[in-house]
């Protein structure tokens, strides 16, 4: 059963920049680098939407001016430049991209140098709910001129080398759901306010795990069992739910110590633990629920 909490922290598109492994580059090694925009979402625990639709039709990266250090220029400033990354329709349900799947976006050789800033041109923005209802939804700039994302710290793309870029679209966060979300029928609408993450992979890892309660002696898969993500001042970062088989992935996490617990209805939340997510590694934690117990008359 999905847990019918609409907004918690979850994740759009994320990039992965991996600086390892050499390409051929026809005589460019010097001068251009290989970079692959890969977009995913971090699981949408809601059970009352069975799509949540968009086509992103172009992204370009920011090419830092080497001797300007300010982050927060306008990226229209003089002294950068942008570099098309792709410039075709691709359509995607974000709610397939969840547990480690990803959409490739983009496979290309780039100019090597630092890039600090991705546009993310969305068009074509709807959900359908479980009743079949289908919502367009308005794009407040991204059709014109693109969803800003900044990278922090900035990527830098090398000659020769091959980096991995993950573009992270918090869905719970970035469809806004309007009327009463105690049932389907009772929601009315959408507002579409884009909410996205980047994640250079070389310096993110990747939590994953299983969730589980006892059944007498016999352990038993949790589908649907949501993965809350907090910072150590116990601020959301992101969120993530099971599968049929109790398991879960949640890529693209900055290397660093966060609190984690696991929950579902009908069961009490598990203890909260701190783990520390390693650049390019994978950290396992697995949860075990107890069934909550509802006293007789309630």
């Amino acid at each position: 059963m999905r847990t019918k909490i609409f907004f918690y922290a979850l994740s759009f598109i994320l990039l992965t920049f991996t600086g390892c492994s050499s390409d051929g580059d026809g005589g460019n090694g010097d001068t251009m680098g290989r970079l692959t925009v890969k977009m995913t979402d971090a699981p949408f625990p809601f059970d009352m939407v069975a799509e949540a639709n968009v086509t992103v039709f172009k992204i370009d990266a920011r090419l830092k001016d080497g001797e300007d250090d300010d982050e927060e220029m306008d990226d229209d400033e003089s002294g950068s430049s942008f570099v098309t990354l792709m410039e075709e329709e691709i359509s995607v349900n974000l709610l397939d991209l969840t547990n480690g799947t990803t959409e490739t976006m983009a496979d290309l050789d780039i100019p090597v140098g630092t890039y600090d800033l991705i546009r993310v041109y969305v068009k074509g923005v709807n959900v359908v709910l479980t009743d079949e209802r289908s919502f367009d939804l308005k794009v407040p700039s991204g059709e014109q001129t693109g969803i800003k994302i900044f990278i922090d710290p900035a990527l830098t793309i090398a000659g020769g080398l091959s980096s991995d870029l993950l573009l992270d679209f918090d869905v719970s966060r970035s469809f806004v759901a309007k009327g009463n979300m105690n049932s389907v029928d009772g929601i009315t609408g959408f507002n579409f306010k884009p909410v996205i993450k980047v994640s250079n992979l070389s310096t993110a890892g990747t939590l994953s795990g299983a969730v589980t309660t006892m059944d007498g002696e016999s352990s038993v898969a949790l589908e649907d069992a949501q993965i809350s993500i907090l910072d150590l001042d116990e601020e959301p970062v992101t969120s993530g739910a099971t599968n049929i088989d109790g398991n879960y992935a949640i890529i693209g996490l900055n290397a660093g110590i966060y609190k984690v617990f696991a929950s579902m209805n009908g069961f009490a939340n598990s203890d909260t633990v701190e783990v520390e997510i390693v650049a390019a590694n994978k950290t396992v934690q697995d949860f075990v629920l107890e069934a909550e117990v509802v006293e007789a008359g309630n």
